[in-house]
This record gives C-alpha cells, sequence and structure tokens, in this order.
C-alpha cells in the first residue's frame, strides 16, 4: 500500500509495482531453496529416528530372544541393548502418543509469542543452521527496505513495514528498536550498531549509504551480498549434515550389530 500511495504520488507507479514484483519474485525463489534444503536433512532424520525405533520395538526382541537360554554371561553391552529393547517393546504405544503429544504441544508452544521468540533465539545460535536463518533475514530487510527507500517511502515509515514483515521475532524486535532510535534523530547506522543481531559489516555499509546519500543502493548491494553468503551457508549446512548423519546412523548401527554378535563369539569360545 505504501509503494503504491507513493508511486501515485511521484507518477512512477510503473516502475515501482515491476520492482516491487521482481523483489516478490526472487523471495519467493530465495526462500524455496531455503524450504528445500532443511526438507532434506529433516526427512533424513526422520527416518533414522523411526527405523531406530521400529528396530528396538519389533526386530530386536526376536533376534535377542535366541540368547535367553544361552549358558554364557553376556556381555554388558547386549544387555544394555536387551533391556531397551524390552522397555521399547513393552511400551512402545505409550512412546508414539507421547511423541505425537510432544509434536502437537511444540506446535501450540511456537504459535504462541513466547513460544515463537524462545525457538527464534535458540535457532539463531545452532550452528550453520543459525547463519543461514540469519542471513535470509537480513536478505529480506535489507531488500525490502532497499526497494521502499528508493520508491520513496519514508525511513520511519519503510522500518515500520520491514519490522511488521519480518518473520523472525529477534529481528522484528531489533527493527522495532531501531526505528524508535531514528525517530528520536538518530542515525540509522549508529541504532543498527545497538544491536548484537547486526553485523558490522551491515552497519558500517549504512552508515556510508546514509552519508553517501545512497542508501537504497548501498542496501540493494547488501542484500545482494547476504543472498549469496546464505547459499553458501546451505550449501555448507548441507556438506556437513550429510556425512554427520551417515556417521552417526553407521555408528548406531555398528553398535546394535556389535551387540547382537558379541554373545556367539562368546558361545563360540566357550565351546572351544
Amino acid at each position: 500500500i505504501a509503494l503504491v500511495k507513493s508511486g501515485e504520488a511521484s507518477g512512477k507507479l510503473d516502475t515501482i509495482l515491476l520492482k516491487l514484483a521482481e523483489h516478490m519474485e526472487r523471495q519467493r525463489e530465495f526462500r524455496a531453496k531455503i524450504r528445500n534444503a532443511l526438507i532434506y536433512p529433516s526427512v533424513i532424520v526422520s527416518a533414522m529416528v523411526i527405523m531406530i525405533f521400529v528396530m528396538f520395538a519389533f526386530v530386536m526382541p526376536q533376534l535377542l530372544s535366541l540368547y535367553q537360554n544361552f549358558s554364557v554371561e553376556l556381555p554388558q553391552s547386549t544387555r544394555v541393548i536387551m533391556a531397551i529393547s524390552d522397555v521399547t517393546s513393552s511400551y512402545w504405544y505409550i512412546f508414539v502418543v507421547v511423541a505425537i503429544l510432544m509434536v502437537i504441544g511444540m506446535r501450540k508452544f511456537i504459535s504462541t509469542d513466547k513460544g515463537k521468540q524462545f525457538m527464534d533465539r535458540q535457532i539463531l545460535k545452532v550452528p550453520v543452521l543459525g547463519n543461514v536463518v540469519r542471513t535470509a533475514s537480513l536478505v529480506d530487510a535489507t531488500r525490502t527496505l532497499s526497494i521502499l527507500i528508493g520508491s520513496g517511502v519514508p525511513i520511519l515509515e519503510g522500518f515500520a513495514i520491514v519490522t511488521n514483515v519480518n518473520d523472525n521475532s529477534v529481528f522484528r524486535e531489533a527493527f522495532a528498536r531501531v526505528t524508535k532510535q531514528v525517530e528520536k534523530g538518530s542515525g540509522i547506522g549508529t541504532a543498527m550498531a545497538n544491536e548484537h543481531v547486526f553485523p558490522s559489516s551491515l552497519v558500517q555499509m549504512t552508515i556510508v549509504g546514509e552519508q553517501t546519500g545512497h542508501l537504497d543502493e548501498t542496501l540493494l548491494k547488501i542484500s545482494e551480498y547476504y543472498q549469496n553468503e546464505s547459499e553458501s551457508a546451505i550449501k555448507a549446512m548441507l556438506t556437513l549434515i550429510e556425512p554427520s548423519i551417515l556417521i552417526i546412523l553407521g555408528l548406531t548401527v555398528g553398535l546394535i550389530v556389535f551387540a547382537v554378535l558379541s554373545p556367539i563369539f562368546s558361545l563360540t569360545n566357550s565351546l572351544q
């Protein structure tokens, strides 16, 4: 609405709407990249957890039941696996119900303001993933603010719009505080320097943009820089996640196989 009003007042409505359409298309593509990048590891981790649960609840009891008549003492690892398998197989439905209730409870918790604030803060602390979320928020904010300022929208109104459309509550609160400081006469870069969520490079570039009078162009360059950074962070995250998942899965399966087969080795040694 602010862009349309500004376009009507300046007589450049067609140019502004074209910029807005281009911005929305790039934003959609960028968010799709992030969403697709997060789907793969989520599916793999979920499948790994379900597979291990099914093994302990239904497969392991049948295998470990063969060892009940063994006359040799079972290794500690096997006894631990048997204990976990007994609990899982006996109360598997309780685990399923608890997992469903936890998912429902988490979704309701995140839907509240306090819950979203808590999750947004915790996500930013996660290695690699936090960097992806941080740079993605900066890309949206700087590109949106660049279009607003370049289209003639007042800076304070532009900051109010950026504050309202930001998905991350941590950045939303930071932009709200920056807006209040700017209202009191503070420079944008100076106000942003007081917020730890904004990197120093963004603060310095914003100050330069203010001093040169080309803040909209500077913010656009910053958004392009952070988009490249975000895409690099996504690649780094996927590069780290894939081998990490394989290592964890391999170690888990290896420990289970060792625990299952070690009694056979013990029995073979006793017979010899």
